[in-house]
């Protein structure tokens, strides 16, 4: 197993990209795996290739997954809506949101282990969050820990005793915290984008969860955000 490369879940998100720099700053060789499985928001693998060019990572796989799969108000032609508030919502305890997407991160993560163990890494990065996410199940830290223990006991590798690393540097940050990591690393965040629905010519709706606390972490962080906007 190498212990200078890893695999990067890499969406074109603000998350995704400090998590890249963050991995890139402790001398990491990165391979980006990124998803395309029907979403409103596909212009994030758009801005996924930018990432892997400003990074310079050596690699990019992308995995189409069938639109058939995933049932959430963040698919194309779904019916479910997308929460447009005006305001971040305050997330109770069990509560998860339409815009939830059915064990995506076991799927994600799962193909990053196959890769991992394919070529020989056993580092796997992945911009995870939950001071301020969204009420995801599988964004928790109890549910890494899990996936990591499934990935000792059904790998190759892993009964051989190479223990796989998921890496989560970002878990317990707040979106202000990592946009100043972001900016003291020197990411650029202009190629990042954080919107379920983009508008047209790629605006950002600013009304979803997602904008909504992109928007709150610059202004927290006292950090211009480069993002578009649409003009309401």
């Amino acid at each position: 197993m190498s212990k200078n490369k890893g695999v990067i879940l890499l969406s074109g998100g603000l998350d995704s990209a400090v998590t890249a720099a963050l991995a890139k700053e402790e001398g990491f060789q990165l391979e980006a795996l990124t998803f395309r499985y029907n979403q409103k928001h596909l212009l994030e693998v758009d801005f996924a290739r930018k990432l892997v060019s400003f990074f310079n990572l050596k690699k990019q796989v992308i995995i189409d997954i069938p639109a058939e799969i995933f049932q959430s108000a963040l698919i194309s032609k779904s019916n479910l809506k997308i929460y447009e508030g005006g305001q971040i919502r305050t997330i109770e305890k069990n509560d998860i949101p339409a815009t939830y997407v059915p064990a995506r991160n076991i799927i994600f993560l799962s193909y990053a282990l196959a890769y991992a163990e394919s070529v020989g890494v056993k580092d796997i990065f992945i911009g995870a969050n939950i001071v301020d996410y969204s009420g995801y199940p599988d964004c928790r830290p109890e549910f890494f820990e899990a996936f990591s223990q499934m990935a000792q006991v059904g790998t190759k590798a892993g009964v051989k005793g190479d223990n796989f690393k998921i890496k989560t540097p970002l878990l317990y940050l707040s979106k202000a915290e990592i946009i100043k990591k972001g900016f003291d690393l020197g990411v650029d965040f202009s190629l990042t984008h954080s919107c379920y629905q983009p508008q047209a010519g790629g605006l950002l709706c600013g009304r979803c969860d997602s904008c909504l606390i992109r928007k709150k972490g610059f202004a927290e962080a006292k950090v211009e955000d480069p993002g578009e906007y649409l003009q309401e």
